[in-house]
């Protein structure tokens, strides 16, 4: 079993940045893929970034030239940095780590861009 904690969302005002992080109850490098979600209201959830364990990387259109999914494995802990934030970003954040087949959530953390 996998828990997730993540941390760093906020207000942030258009072209703002903010880096998000989640903290994993166990090993990293033994999770397969780790990744990012965010859902808006009325919306379906949405992926917006992957990163698996050999380090490989996939990003949501929306998210590509903007936002770097990265981890440490020291700290058991991935991070998503959103750059040049726009109100569309405006979502739920949240992280999700495939392990065993299994997928786990973590309890979101709100990122709103307004000004």
């Amino acid at each position: 079993q996998v828990q997730l904690v993540e941390s760093g969302g906020g207000l942030v005002q258009p072209g703002g940045s903010l880096r998000l992080s989640c903290a994993a109850s166990l090993s990293i490098s033994r999770i397969y893929a780790m990744g990012w979600y965010r859902q808006a209201p009325g919306k379906q959830r949405e992926l917006v970034a992957l990163i698996t364990s050999y380090g490989s990387t996939n990003y949501s259109d929306s998210a590509k030239g903007r936002f770097t999914i990265s981890r440490d494995n020291a700290k058991n802990t991935v991070y998503l940095q959103m750059n040049s934030l726009k109100p569309e970003d405006t979502a739920a954040y949240y992280c999700n780590a495939l392990y065993r087949s299994l997928h786990y959530w973590g309890q979101g953390t709100q990122v709103t861009v307004s000004s």
